[in-house]
C-alpha cells in the first residue's frame, strides 16, 4: 500500500462516519423545521408534545456522551415548557482542553442526538421485533459498498421490504411512533454543530496516526480496520434511512394539515 491508498482509506472513513452523520443530520433537521412550520402559529404547540419524548432523549444523549468522554455536567435541562427563550432542553458542560480525550469528546456530544438517536432505534427494533430485527440485521451485514456498490443498494431495498412487511403488528406501529418523536427531535441546534466542530481536528489526527500505525505494520490490517468502519458507519446508515422515510413521511402529513387548513 502507499500514500494514495492511506489517504483513499482515511476518506472513507471519514465519509461513513461523520459524513453520513452529518448529511443525516441536516437533511432531518431541513424536514423537521418545515414540519413545524407548516403548523403555522400551532407549531409551538406540535413541539411540545412531539418534545415530551423527543427532547429528553435529545438531551440524554447529548448527557451520555458528556460522561462516557470525561466531561463535568454543570447544568442540565431535560425538557422545560416555560423558558424565555424557547429553549426546550439543554446540556451544559466542562473540560480540559489540553486532554484529547476529552477534546475529541466535544465531537461525539455535540452529534450525539443523531448517533444516539440511531442506536436507540436499533435498540428498539430489537426488543418488539426481535424477527426483523435478525432479517434486517442479515440483509446489512452483506452490504460491500466498497467491494459491490450497486449490489449494496439492493440489500438496503430488501431491508427495507423486510421493514414494511410487519406494517400489520402493533409492535412496528409502536416502533414508528417512538421514531417519529425521536425523529422530530433530531435536529443539531447550532451550538450542537460549534461544539462538535470543536473536536472535529482532534478526530481527524487520531485516524490519521491509527491509519498511518496500521499502513505501516500492514496494509491489510488498515484494510481490515477501514472495512470495520464502514461495517459499522453502514448500520447506522440504514438506521438514519428509516429516520429519513419516517421525516419525510410527517413532513408530508404536515403539507396536507396545511392544506386542509387553508380551506376551512
Amino acid at each position: 500500500m502507499g500514500f494514495a491508498d492511506y489517504i483513499v482509506n482515511f476518506l472513507l472513513q471519514m465519509v461513513f462516519t461523520l459524513g453520513i452523520i452529518f448529511l443525516f443530520g441536516k437533511i432531518i433537521a431541513l424536514c423537521n423545521g418545515a414540519f413545524y412550520r407548516n403548523f403555522g402559529s400551532h407549531g409551538r404547540t406540535v413541539c411540545f408534545i412531539t418534545g415530551f419524548i423527543g427532547t429528553p432523549v435529545h438531551e440524554a444523549s447529548h448527557a451520555l456522551m458528556c460522561l462516557v468522554f470525561g466531561h463535568k455536567i454543570t447544568e442540565i435541562k431535560l425538557f422545560q415548557t416555560n423558558s424565555s427563550d424557547g429553549v426546550l432542553g439543554y446540556v451544559r458542560h466542562s473540560y480540559n482542553p489540553k486532554n484529547l480525550y476529552q477534546k475529541v469528546g466535544n465531537l461525539f456530544i455535540g452529534i450525539a442526538p443523531v448517533l444516539v438517536g440511531a442506536l436507540i432505534l436499533a435498540g428498539l427494533l430489537y426488543l418488539l421485533i426481535p424477527s426483523l430485527f435478525s432479517d434486517v440485521s442479515s440483509e446489512i451485514a452483506a452490504i460491500d459498498f466498497i467491494g459491490d456498490f450497486g449490489g449494496s443498494f439492493g440489500h438496503i431495498w430488501r431491508a427495507f421490504v423486510y421493514m414494511f412487511s410487519y406494517a400489520n403488528t402493533w409492535q412496528w406501529w409502536v416502533f414508528v411512533l417512538v421514531g417519529s418523536l425521536i425523529a422530530t427531535h433530531m435536529t443539531l441546534s447550532r451550538e450542537d454543530i460549534k461544539g462538535a466542530l470543536a473536536g472535529i481536528v482532534a478526530y481527524f489526527f487520531i485516524f490519521l496516526v491509527i491509519d498511518l500505525v496500521l499502513i505501516l505494520i500492514s496494509g491489510n490490517l488498515l484494510s481490515s480496520f477501514t472495512g470495520g468502519v464502514v461495517a459499522a458507519g453502514t448500520f447506522l446508515l440504514f438506521f438514519f434511512c428509516i429516520f429519513l422515510v419516517i421525516s419525510l413521511i410527517l413532513l408530508a402529513i404536515s403539507y396536507i394539515v396545511r392544506g386542509v387548513s387553508r380551506r376551512i
